[in-house]
């Protein structure tokens, strides 16, 4: 049994045995930036693509914009994904029950709107093209800035074969010398969530992932990411260290008009020389902090080396199975949800109007059932759809199962919905129903187990909460499986959110809640179900006073 158990059940416990360190204090005045910097750095605009009308949230979602050959990417498409995931889209400012209303209206202290949502709002993910020789710009690794919406040059040259060597086997599948690579910079979370930090980021990873997902699906694209390789190969080419930098994920690209990459020919046998071997490429390039003060904590450091620990030993297929969802129980009273409502927005505006409601919802318009059917869907699509996460099942879901296995269940909290009665419910995906586990309005449960003051819970149609068997994915496929477990729980809120934006539902996500109680309002206690987040949705005040300046 690894760390990654030991931290899951600090996790699970927080609500009632607080996580060192315990007298905490985030030094908001020395924290860091939202991004890196790379002070003297070429940077490269990125152009500004064309958006399809017809690529709507519902192809994203549900995947029905594949076609049966792969379309590729080129830099406009590349660009227009960056953009509406984790580019700055405008400014936003709105009365509303978040602890930070009163610094939003001050510029060094704005909220800048993106597609993709983030734990605290703090954007701690890295994102690197590594460019091989079909891109369209000087091979190399480049960073994207997410305030310029443009890429950042940090080596010149081709290196994309130091990716598919730190894949291994799973370089055979890509077939591209074009990759994106995701990292983690801690300090950019931890500075507020010490050692909380870890559980929150990699959470993160999976929300830009399925913004990604859904992005491209519904153009025709696909994005396969790939949790499992050489991490501190990759870490080294970056030019970061892991204990400060995570990598989480590589995902490859197919590029438009680009020839699979060549294999090197084997090198003829030569006597041994006293030549000392070619130092392997790295980025020299290093991001400058803003912080005077940079802090490490255990837990985080921890996580970091637990999860790196047999980065590269891929699972094999099915590994995940043993840890699959529990079936529904179809004894319980069942409650058939009508057809989901469509998702006819385009993915782009559903994406830049997405934002979190801070207190602003009202339950005097009830939600509909059809509209909670599709946010439902949705949730349940975020975990399942998706490509390779490296445990051997091209195709497969970001839970990585072979044969389409199902990690996530989703249970709903039903306060104010048409024709639906009060009480807690687990969601059946393939019969498109409600079975109920206990009856009853739950609003006082819900505010009794929330930690903040910036929702009230019962003024909410409905709260959605996503479990996983997280210590059968750890038992399964080790440590690194936590990354996995939550980056899916990641996927399942941004789909949620993207859903509700679609529906012009109000929305938000939070971690804050006391995990023992959620448990125990379920009769989870048998099942080794983890409660990981909470989604709350429903309809929002009318008229808010609200500023919101576009600037892409």
């Amino acid at each position: 049994m690894g760390y990654a158990h030991e931290y899951a059940a600090a996790i699970m416990r927080r609500g009632r045995v607080h996580m060192p360190p315990v007298d905490y204090v985030p030094n908001w005045a020395d924290g860091p930036r939202k991004a890196k910097y790379y002070p003297g750095a070429d940077r490269l605009p990125l152009p500004d693509p064309g958006y399809p009308q017809d690529a709507t949230v519902e192809r994203g979602v549900h995947h029905r914009g594949l076609p049966d050959e792969r379309a590729d990417f080129d830099l406009p498409l590349l660009s227009g994904m960056l953009r509406d995931s984790y580019g700055l889209t405008g400014r936003r400012l709105g009365v509303q029950a978040n602890t930070d209303l009163s610094a939003l209206p001050f510029y060094p202290l704005a909220n800048w709107s993106r597609g993709t949502a983030s734990g605290g709002g703090l954007y701690p993910v890295s994102v690197y093209w590594v460019a091989g020789p079909a891109a369209p710009v000087p091979p190399g690794v480049h960073y994207y800035s997410t305030r310029h919406h443009a890429m950042q040059r940090l080596l010149t040259g081709d290196v994309s074969g130091e990716v598919r060597e730190a894949l291994g086997e799973s370089a055979d599948e890509v077939g591209t010398d074009q990759f994106l690579v995701l990292g983690v910079k801690y300090w950019q979370n931890a500075f507020k969530y010490n050692s909380f930090s870890f559980h929150a980021v990699s959470m993160d990873v999976g929300t830009i992932l399925q913004t990604w997902r859904m992005w491209a699906a519904a153009r025709g694209l696909r994005i396969e990411p790939l949790m499992w390789f050489d991490e501190e190969r990759l870490a080294r080419l970056l030019g970061v260290r892991t204990e400060e930098e995570g990598v989480f994920a590589v995902v490859p690209l197919k590029w438009a008009g680009a020839a699979p990459p060549a294999q090197a020919p084997a090198a003829p046998a030569q006597a041994p020389t006293a030549t000392a071997p070619a130092p392997a490429p790295a980025v020299r390039r290093r991001d400058v902090e803003r912080s005077r003060t940079v802090l490490t904590f255990d837990a985080v450091r921890g996580m970091q080396a637990a999860t790196q620990e047999g980065a590269a030993d891929r699972p094999a297929p099915g590994a995940l199975a043993p840890a699959a969802a529990p079936a529904v129980d179809r004894g319980r009273i069942e409650v058939r949800l009508p057809a989901p409502a469509p998702l006819d927005a385009d993915v782009r505006t559903a994406l830049r109007a997405r934002r979190s409601s801070f207190g602003r919802f009202d339950a005097q318009r009830p939600c509909g059932r059809a509209e909670l059917a599709a946010c439902l869907a949705a949730g349940a699509a975020g975990a399942l759809l998706g490509g390779d996460t490296g445990t051997g099942t091209p195709g497969a879901p970001l839970d990585g199962a072979s044969g389409g296995t199902r990690l996530a269940t989703l249970y709903a909290f039903v306060n104010h919905v048409e024709g639906l009665e009060p009480g807690a419910y687990a969601y059946d995906p393939g019969a498109n129903s409600l079975r109920l586990v206990k009856a009853g309005a739950p609003g006082a449960f819900l505010q009794k187990n929330y930690f903040l003051a910036n929702y009230n819970l019962e003024q909410t149609a409905a709260v959605l909460v996503p479990t996983v068997r997280t210590t059968a994915v750890l038992d399964a496929v080790g440590d690194r499986g936590y990354r996995l477990v939550n980056a899916a729980i990641g996927a399942v809120s941004q789909s949620v959110y993207t859903a509700a934006s679609a529906l012009e539902l109000g929305c938000g996500v939070a971690l804050g809640f006391d995990n023992i109680s959620y448990i125990e309002e379920l009769g989870l206690e048998g099942t080794g179900e983890a409660p990981l987040l909470i989604m709350m949705i429903g309809h929002e005040r009318p008229a808010p006073a609200d500023f919101h300046y576009a600037i892409a």
